[in-house]
C-alpha cells in the first residue's frame, strides 16, 4: 500500500502545498481520502482520475472538499470518457449530496434541480465498506461537524486517517495497532493564546503523538500544519511522546505504509 500526498496544507493552500487530500494505491485499488481546495490538479499528476475506485470524504469543510467540484466537471462533461464508466462511489457524511449540489449549482433556483447521482454513487459512512479488496473502516470524531477518522486495510497493511478532530479516544480506536497515523498536528500545545488547546477542533503536534502512542502505531506521519506555525516545532512536540518514527508529509509525498 502506497501513500501519496496531494495537499497537506491545513484550513486551507498554503505557498508550498494544495489543503489536504491523499491518494491511496492498495493493490489495483485508488482511493482518494479528501479532495481540499487545489488537490485536483495534483491528483491528475499522479492518476487518471477515471481510475479513481472511490473517494472518501473525512468531513465537509471546504479545505477538505472543495475540488469535488472540479471533479464533477471532470467526470460529466471530458470529451472522451472512457468506455463502461459508471457512477464513482463517494463515502462521505449525510449531507454531502446536498452539500456538493449547492457548491456546484450556479444559482439558487438550479441548485434545488441539482442532482449529481447520474456521474456518482453516495453513500453515508458506515462502520465498515469494502472498495474491491480494501476494507474502509470509520470512527466519528470530535469536530464541530459531522466528521470521521478513516482506516484503509490491504493485505496485511493499515493506513489510519484522523481528519479533522481535537482529542479522541474513538480515533485511538481506530487506529489501534495501524502500521501508519496520519494525523493532524494544525497547532503547538502551548501559545501565547492558551496552555492547552481548545478541544473539540483540533489536535497539537503533542496530542498527536500521545494518540500515537495510546494507539501503539508503527509510524506517524503528521499532516494538516498551517502555514502560520513551524511545521518542524509540531513533529518535535510529537517526539517528544511517542517513540516511533515521526515525519512532516510534504506535498506530491510518496510513502509505503
Amino acid at each position: 500500500m502506497r501513500l501519496v500526498v496531494l495537499g497537506c496544507s491545513g484550513s486551507g493552500p498554503g505557498p508550498a502545498s494544495p489543503a489536504s487530500g491523499y491518494l491511496v494505491e492498495a493493490g489495483d485499488v485508488r482511493l482518494v481520502l479528501d479532495l481540499g481546495n487545489g488537490t485536483f490538479g495534483a491528483l491528475q499528476r499522479h492518476l487518471d482520475p477515471w481510475r479513481l475506485d472511490a473517494v472518501a470524504f473525512s468531513h465537509l469543510h471546504p479545505d477538505h472538499c472543495a475540488d469535488f467540484t472540479a471533479l464533477v466537471v471532470h467526470r460529466r462533461y471530458h470529451p472522451f470518457p472512457p468506455e463502461g464508466a459508471g457512477r464513482l462511489p463517494v463515502l462521505a457524511p449525510v449531507e454531502a449530496p446536498d452539500r456538493f449540489a449547492a457548491a456546484y449549482a450556479p444559482d439558487a433556483a438550479e441548485r434545488a434541480e441539482t442532482d449529481l447521482s447520474d456521474a456518482f454513487d453516495f453513500r453515508p459512512h458506515a462502520a465498515s465498506v469494502t472498495v474491491g479488496d480494501v476494507v474502509l473502516r470509520t470512527a466519528p470524531v470530535d469536530h464541530p461537524c459531522e466528521a470521521y477518522a478513516l482506516r484503509v486495510e490491504h493485505g496485511g497493511r493499515s493506513l489510519v486517517y484522523s481528519g479533522d478532530t481535537g482529542p479522541s479516544e474513538a480515533l485511538v480506536e481506530l487506529a489501534r495497532g495501524a502500521d501508519v497515523l496520519l494525523c493532524e498536528a494544525t497547532w503547538p500545545h502551548v501559545t501565547p493564546t492558551w496552555d492547552a488547546p481548545p478541544p473539540g477542533v483540533h489536535l497539537s503536534g503533542r496530542q498527536a503523538g500521545e494518540h500515537a502512542a495510546a494507539a501503539g502505531v508503527g509510524r506517524l506521519l503528521l499532516t494538516h500544519c498551517p502555514p502560520w506555525f513551524d511545521a518542524d516545532d509540531l513533529a518535535d512536540e510529537a517526539r517528544a511522546v511517542f517513540d516511533g518514527e515521526v515525519a512532516v508529509v510534504a506535498a506530491d509525498g510518496s510513502y509505503e505504509v
